[in-house]
Order: structure tokens, then sequence, then C-alpha cells
């Protein structure tokens, strides 16, 4: 694991933890850079599973100051997280049989 960018302390206290995935997050140019400077905020996010595609909801990402006046992007968009298809599979499963919740734990950047 790499630099921790954002951690969801109350999905620690609000949720009983009972697994962990791994997954990418699907960003703009402008986003990375936010992300690099720590303007996110991951505490009302969720996943929600979408035409079998996972996508990160209300995950609020602050444009910075040098970003283009002319796009300024939507912090709360939806983004597209980048799983394999047993992964979605299993995420479904669990959510529809078992009536759990994805929540996001932390963003982190990759050292690769």
């Amino acid at each position: 694991m790499g630099k921790t960018v954002a951690r969801n302390k109350k999905a620690f206290h609000d949720y009983e933890i009972l697994e962990r995935m791994e997954a990418g997050i699907a960003l703009r140019g402008s986003e990375v850079k936010a992300l690099r400077a720590g303007r996110v905020n991951l505490k009302d996010s969720f996943v929600k599973i979408i035409k079998n595609e996972a996508f990160l909801m209300n995950a609020h990402i602050s444009y910075t100051e040098t970003t283009n006046p002319h796009f300024k992007p939507d912090e709360t968009r939806p983004r597209k997280l980048l799983l394999h298809r047993k992964e979605i599979d299993k995420l479904v499963g669990k959510t529809t049989r078992d009536g759990l919740t994805i929540v996001p734990l932390s963003i982190y950047f990759n050292r690769k």
C-alpha cells in the first residue's frame, strides 16, 4: 500500500468490516491533482452496482485552484471502480442476497 490520501473514519465506526477489497478508480486529470493535494472526503460515500459495473457514489473530490474555469467537474459525480468480473459478481451476490452495504475505507496511491 502506498501513500494514504484519505480514510473513511465514519465507516469504521458505523459498520462492521467483514471483508476488504482493492479497486482502481477511473479519474479525470484535475481529480488526480486534487487527490494528491488531499482534497477528498469519503464521509458519506458508498459503492453502487449499476449494470454489472461498480461506481463510487458521493465521494467528494474538490477541484484545485489551477483547474480550468470552464472545466469545473461535478465534485460528487459517480466514479467507476476498476474491478474484475468475478469481484463484481461477488459484490452483487453479497449486496442482494445478504443485504450488505459496500463502503470505501481509504484512498491511496499505489507505488506502481
